[in-house]
């Protein structure tokens, strides 16, 4: 059963160090394997890498992390068991263009990947105004009717979506003649334009833009990214600007993809979390 998400205000007197605090946590426990480093933190909090390092410092104290030799920190025993069906770690160069584009935008900004005729939200920056949309990792919802599973629908050549959606196993999954034939002309607006729009679609009080991260030599998409306000936004939320940062950040992750690739494997060497502090 697909999941659902919503808007959430920010508490008038909310205090913002606790408030880091319990992002740090749930960014811990969507990533337990592979850690974050303090760069991480920063970047996914929008704070200073020694504010980074104190937080992490404080949960170490108190057992809610533990550092690895790597200089990694992971869930500890404070936390129990870290949660990670259905969701998978996201590296932290990623993690950067993400919280940097909740910067540029204000909005709440999510990494999607399709799988079949849905979407899973594999990891989330939430925006840091009082009204915004919430955490969205993990939810699964039909590619059709979301920003992001449209641009990777849309990425795909007409007959390969007719052979989705014709041959679904379950009749949510199939679609009939006049349902195609609207999704398949809509696809044609998202190629044209080089992005996708998911106005009150799957929520009455969402909007959404997304567009697919390029793959290097002609391979179909596997991720997008999508940008998601408060409908009240919509307008701030589909100008240009937002357009443009929308498409330099999926430009972005797709260099780090394909550097990536090319990139030999190797130890990681030893690094410093953030210059001793006195």
């Amino acid at each position: 059963m697909p999941q659902h998400f919503s808007i959430v205000k920010r508490p008038d007197h909310a205090i913002e160090s606790v408030d880091n605090a319990l992002l740090l946590i749930d960014l811990l426990r969507r990533h337990p394997q592979d850690g974050v480093r303090v760069a991480d933190v920063a970047a996914y909090l929008g704070v200073a890498p020694s504010s980074a390092h104190r937080l992490l410092s404080t949960l170490l104290y108190r057992g809610f992390v533990t550092r690895g030799p790597a200089r990694q920190y992971r869930p500890g025993p404070a936390l129990g068991v870290a949660e990670t069906s259905g969701t998978q770690s996201v590296p932290g160069l990623v993690l950067e263009v993400l919280a940097a584009l909740s910067a540029e935008t204000g909005e709440t900004v999510s990494l999607v990947r399709r799988r079949g005729v849905s979407v899973e939200f594999l990891t989330t920056v939430e925006s840091r105004q009082r009204l915004r949309v919430g955490e969205r990792t993990g939810t699964v919802l039909p590619a059709r009717l979301t920003s992001g599973g449209k641009a990777l629908l849309a990425a795909l050549d007409d007959a390969s979506i007719r052979s989705l959606y014709a041959g679904g196993r379950t009749p949510a999954e199939r679609l009939g003649t006049p349902d195609l034939m609207r999704l398949l002309t809509e696809m044609a607006e998202v190629r044209r334009v080089g992005y996708a729009l998911n106005l009150r679609q799957t929520e009455v009080d969402i909007s959404a833009i997304g567009a697919a991260v390029p793959r290097a030599g002609g391979l179909p998409p596997q991720d997008a990214v999508a940008l998601s306000s408060p409908a009240v936004r919509t307008r701030q939320l589909t100008s240009e600007d937002s357009i443009d940062h929308l498409r330099r950040a999926c430009a972005e992750l797709a260099r780090i993809a394909a550097d990536g690739e090319d990139r030999p494997a190797k130890t990681a060497p030893a690094e410093s979390d953030v210059p001793a502090e006195g």
